[in-house]
């Protein structure tokens, strides 16, 4: 069961990332939900996992390869979807995922039969130009590291409160785990579409076990406060350096957010 976890992980992380890399707005939208669905589905299969008396982790085999047209993603994807369909298990469950897959592959047949959808993909072209602003270099390596760091944070906290959340009986810390499981999505979707735009779309590096097995939760959550702390500073530090309103209010904008995910933690402890 572990084995078909980690399938799905890799293939969540393949669908999300797909939309990152892709400008059609259209696409990126419709791709994204499905991503959303993907992660549905490993939080049912972790539920099962458990409940069967086994464990699963976050071990993946995934590499993002720097594509250069939408299709070029849509068939690569493709692949991937199919590849997983003989592993899911012979449930309810693996009949409502073999149907949502089913149902992803025929849009992504659609997107394929328009050839008007083969657009270019500058995710990964390594430019660094933030859309037509002429950023100053220094300005543009600040922005670089922060997106480096944040879309990590962002995938490791969607990953350590998931795994947090199927281990508790307490309704409580289950909404708070929700809430900001679903902070942290949106975080993670506007750091990646960022990277894309500056052209430095990357995968988050893996989790270690150590990072996401909580033995101490009290210090677990402490620790985490001090992190949203750290990261309020960086977001404040990055408005105030970087010359430009657009991106100065969203970094304000960000900051705000953690002061409520503070809270959110709180209530943990």
């Amino acid at each position: 069961m572990n084995k078909i976890y980690q399938a799905k992980h890799d293939l969540w992380l393949s669908i999300t990332f797909s939309s990152f890399a892709i400008n059609d707005e259209e696409i990126k939208s419709r791709l994204y939900d499905f991503a959303q669905i993907a992660f549905r589905h490993m939080k049912w299969l972790g539920e099962d996992i458990l409940s069967a008396g086994d464990k699963y982790n976050y071990d993946r085999d995934i590499l993002l390869y720097k594509r250069e047209t939408v299709f070029e993603i849509i068939n690569a994807l493709v692949i991937d979807i199919k590849a997983i369909q003989n592993v899911y298990p012979d449930t309810v469950l693996g009949e409502r995922i073999k149907t949502d897959d089913a149902y992803l592959l025929d849009y992504l047949s659609e997107v394929l039969a328009n050839k008007s959808n083969n657009k270019e993909i500058t995710a990964f072209n390594m430019k660094r130009e933030w859309l037509d602003k002429n950023l100053a270099q220094d300005q543009i390596d600040a922005l670089t590291i922060f997106l480096f760091d944040e879309s990590y944070k962002e995938y490791e906290l969607i990953l350590i409160y998931a795994y947090m959340q199927t281990r508790t009986d307490d309704i409580n810390q289950y909404n708070v785990y929700q809430d900001l499981i679903d902070e942290s999505h949106f975080h993670l979707k506007s750091f990646a579409n960022m990277m894309a735009k500056l052209g430095i779309l990357a995968l988050p590096r893996e989790l270690h076990e150590m990072t996401y097995i909580v033995k101490d939760l009290d210090k677990f959550i402490r620790d985490g406060i001090n992190e949203e702390i750290a990261a309020k500073e960086m977001c404040k530090a990055l408005s105030e350096s970087i010359k430009d309103e657009e991106l100065s209010k969203f970094f304000d904008f960000i900051n705000y957010q953690e002061n409520y995910h503070i809270e959110l933690m709180k209530k943990l402890l």
